[in-house]
């Protein structure tokens, strides 16, 4: 059971993230009786912590304009790295699932910084806008993510409960070697024992994480990344796409990225061909085929579709589309 002093503590955080706390919304936070949450203010009003009272059908209890935590001293750099981090993970879905725990952080800094640098960030923020919108994510609940991570740094082994994307259900054991967050969605990556081989699995689709006992040795040089982007790329999709592409790798990833198709630079060869750069085996595993013709168009690269036909007969039919569209105006057929 908390010690009062854990209590009061816990109310002193409840009321820095913002706003007009009821007391029985803080009775209810803090497991004890509304005569006792009184009792909790009063001891922080002894220690000169500005609690201010709040009568009225919603009222209770918020903290006083102008209070300051000592221990947290932040120059105009960092108060500004700070507040653009937490609006920055907010948007890449870096955020955990804790209801509005970017907002209540934000709102906890925000309070502790003076008043001129506090009108100079809000300048920033009010004025800040993005090309584009914030990607969907699939945040992580705090205490599935907590727990893999410690176990990732120990090299523990943990258990999970596992909801697959087809609705099954499993637990198993796994020896987690890093966690990666890709694309607003965060993945762990580890060696599963009982079937001898990797697997990774997305941290939104894990109910229940623990810590086993025991230890493991993770691979030497193991990338996390690497291995979560391989996995996405070799995914079972309906449609399987292997094609062969003139460029380099830098070339072809800005429109085929590591975690989409896996790139395989062919025997190099000779006379013009080669001076005109390395070929590329390229595969990946897709559910639709209909934006493909538009990437490859886009990548402006020479390159050959070895499968499937239905792909070669989308690019053709762009082709034809893209040919009529160029014709000169007056031409038969080329413009309503």
């Amino acid at each position: 059971m908390p010690r009062p002093t854990a209590r009061v503590l816990t109310l002193l955080e409840l009321l820095q993230s913002g706003g007009v706390r009821t007391v029985a919304e803080l009775a209810d936070r803090l497991d004890v009786d509304e005569r006792t949450v009184r009792r909790y203010v009063q001891h922080l009003i002894d220690l000169d912590v500005p609690v201010e009272s709040v009568r009225g059908r919603y009222g209770g209890y918020r903290l006083g304009s102008g209070y300051r935590m000592p221990p947290l001293m932040l120059g105009d750099d960092e108060a500004l790295a700070v507040l653009l981090g937490l609006v920055a993970g907010q948007r890449a879905g870096l955020m955990t699932s804790t209801g509005a725990a970017s907002e209540t952080a934000a709102a906890k800094v925000r309070r502790v910084l003076p008043g001129r640098l506090g009108r100079r960030l809000d300048a920033v923020l009010d004025s800040l806008a993005f090309t584009a919108g914030p990607g969907e994510s699939s945040t992580p609940e705090t205490t599935v993510l907590l727990p893999i991570a410690d176990a990732v740094r120990h090299h523990r082994p943990v258990s999970i409960r596992y909801a697959a994307a087809d609705g099954r259900r499993s637990e198993r054991t796994l020896h987690p070697y890093g966690l990666v967050a890709h694309s607003g969605k965060w993945y762990v990556t580890g060696a599963d024992p009982a079937i001898g081989e990797d697997r990774t699995f997305r941290l939104d689709r894990i109910a229940d994480a623990r810590i086993l006992p025991g230890s493991f040795v993770p691979p030497a040089g193991i990338d996390p990344a690497e291995r979560v982007l391989s996995g996405l790329a070799t995914a079972p999709y309906r449609h399987e796409v292997t094609l062969r592409i003139q460029g380099t790798a830098e070339q072809i990833r800005t429109r085929l990225p590591a975690g989409l198709a896996i790139l395989e630079e062919l025997p190099s060869a000779s006379g013009a061909d080669a001076a005109a750069g390395p070929w590329f085996r390229v595969e990946l595993r897709v559910e639709r085929l209909d934006w493909l013709p538009g990437v490859l168009a886009a990548l402006d690269r020479p390159f050959v579709i070895e499968r499937p036909d239905e792909l070669r007969a989308r690019v053709a039919a762009l082709a034809a589309r893209l040919a009529n569209s160029a014709r000169p105006l007056g031409d038969s057929g080329s413009h309503p």
